[in-house]
């Protein structure tokens, strides 16, 4: 029996039209799919009938990943297509796999055989760091720096030696109510000469973007409490 295939299906940043980020191919293959793995339904059923709104809904099935998530029940996740249906792994914002717990279904599918079809869509990881100006050849995404602010410091300051040690710019994030803390951290942490590249509603209308030397920002107002953003360093 031929075995059904798993599709990357990359989504909007935020509650911009589709139209705006996404190629056509995506919306082809929502068209045809009914089996889904996502981190929430409804956001996930939302999505789908924006690509596809005469698709059915009650023909969708879903299996839900995030970290309440039995890893024992993950196993199953891809059955359909070991079973030759075509599944497609949805991402809650971008591409799923990049800082996204869909990771670990695209590993099961590889262990299983599984031929994995990541689709074009975008990264606010990727875009930031287009928009950036710094170091394009290297870089590194580390996730979110850690809460407690002592080790927080200790880590920042690692970061900012890393980027001299290697030419290589620093990417991470935070959680968007803990922006503005983390702004004021690095601030007060980084050398004043070091690069910060802030990519905040990348891709909305409400977009911003802006690199510059840690002592410029000491006298720039930005807002970006409670907004998606990207973090990158380079000194």
């Amino acid at each position: 029996m031929k075995t059904g295939k798993l599709f990357l299906i990359p989504t909007t940043l935020g509650d911009n039209q589709a139209l705006v980020s996404l190629p056509t191919s995506v919306y082809e293959k929502v068209a045809v799919l009914d089996f889904y793995i996502a981190e929430n339904e409804k956001t996930a059923r939302k999505f789908i009938k924006q690509l596809a709104p005469e698709k059915k809904q009650a023909e969708l099935s879903f299996n839900i990943l995030n970290k309440h998530t039995d890893p024992l029940e993950l196993q199953h996740f891809l059955d359909k297509a070991e079973e030759g249906f075509d599944i497609g792994l949805l991402s809650e914002a971008g591409c799923p796999g990049i800082a996204d717990p869909g990771a670990e279904i695209v590993k099961l599918a590889h262990q299983k055989d599984i031929k994995v079809i990541p689709l074009v869509g975008p990264s606010s990881i990727l875009l930031t760091m287009m928009a950036s100006g710094l170091n394009g050849q290297n870089f590194t995404f580390h996730g979110y720096l850690p809460i407690q602010k002592q080790e927080r410091k200790q880590f920042i300051k690692k970061l900012e030696g890393l980027s001299v040690e290697n030419q290589q710019a620093q990417i991470f994030i935070e959680t968007p109510y803990r922006n503005e803390k983390l702004f004021a951290d690095l601030l007060s942490f980084l050398h004043p000469s070091t690069q910060l590249c802030i990519g905040c509603d990348v891709t909305l209308t409400t977009e911003y973007i802006k690199t510059k030397p840690i002592h410029e920002w000491k006298n720039i107002k930005i807002d970006i409490h409670k907004r998606p953003a990207i973090f990158i360093i380079q000194k």
